[in-house]
């Protein structure tokens, strides 16, 4: 894994604590929320404010429809009695930290490379990022470990605005998507449950790819697939560099050693499990 891809490997895996937190019903719960995925939906998507469910799909990109409205908007009148999205923004943010204590404990100080984290943010062009920039408009949390998550959600929503539009751009729609995940075995089968998708509304999508040549009759992914798939995450990180600059790439590049040591370390832990609905790797 060269530095480019382990830098961003490594602020995706910090960032997924919070997805798969043992706590997280108990979390959103507290704040009004119904089930893990309405707790999803509205934790990720509430730095943008309260945007309606046209909102979720358009920057998640990868959930069926009917998923999303069953969670939005209803989730911001659920919690709006129990500190609105604030406090669903804390919420998120409590777990991200109980997940990552125990790991950063065993790694001593983090404030240098959090603080060197930051300084690289200043150099991201946020310009057609709607998720990157909306977090990058949420305070700073006070505490290193906060602070930590913070920053690698912004990056990591920054490649996901990317990827977003490079999936678009070569006419991956949702389903699409992760029936090419499933296909090349970066997500499990469940992946279609998961993101909400319909036996039919998958199939149709698995139809497209093999019309493309990229999935053969069982849904696996054939050469010409994974070669696909290969280039569309190439595509993707070239979209990211276009949108950073030269020193901030070199910053990048130095601190991607220490955070890909600690998101090892968080996978070693168990706080995040591979392979997973997001289609990350383990670093």
């Amino acid at each position: 894994m060269g530095q480019h891809s382990a830098f961003w490997n490594a602020v995706e895996t910090i960032h997924d604590v919070v997805y798969f937190s043992p706590h997280t019903k108990e979390k959103y719960g507290a704040v009004g929320l119904k089930g893990y995925w309405m707790g999803y939906f509205a934790s990720r998507s509430a730095a943008l404010g309260t945007p309606g469910p046209e909102v979720v799909l358009a920057t998640f990109h990868g959930f069926a429809p009917a998923v999303v409205h069953r969670a939005i908007p209803d989730a911001w009148t659920l919690s709006a009695d129990h500190g609105g999205r604030e406090a669903v923004l804390e919420a998120r943010l409590d777990l991200a930290r109980e997940a990552l204590a125990p790991v950063v404990a065993e790694h001593g100080p983090i404030e240098g490379y959090v603080e060197s984290l930051h300084i690289a943010l200043r150099g991201l062009d946020l310009a057609g990022k709607p998720l990157a920039a909306a977090q990058s408009a949420v305070p700073v949390p006070d505490d290193p470990i906060g602070a930590l998550w913070h920053a690698a959600t912004i990056f990591r929503e920054y490649r996901g605005d990317c990827h977003v539009a490079v999936l678009t751009t070569a006419g991956l729609g949702g389903a699409a998507a992760n029936a090419l995940q499933v296909g090349t075995g970066r997500a499990d089968p469940v992946q279609r449950e998961l993101r909400g998708w319909t036996e039919d509304e998958w199939a149709k999508a698995q139809d497209s790819l093999r019309e493309w040549g990229w999935l053969d009759e069982s849904g696996t992914a054939t050469e010409v697939g994974r070669t696909a798939r290969e280039r569309l995450e190439d595509a993707t990180d070239r979209a990211c560099d276009a949108g950073i600059d030269l020193t901030t790439r070199a910053r990048l590049v130095t601190l991607a050693e220490p955070l890909l040591t600690l998101a090892r370390s968080v996978a070693d832990a168990g706080a995040v499990p591979f392979p997973n609905a997001t289609g990350g790797r383990r670093p």
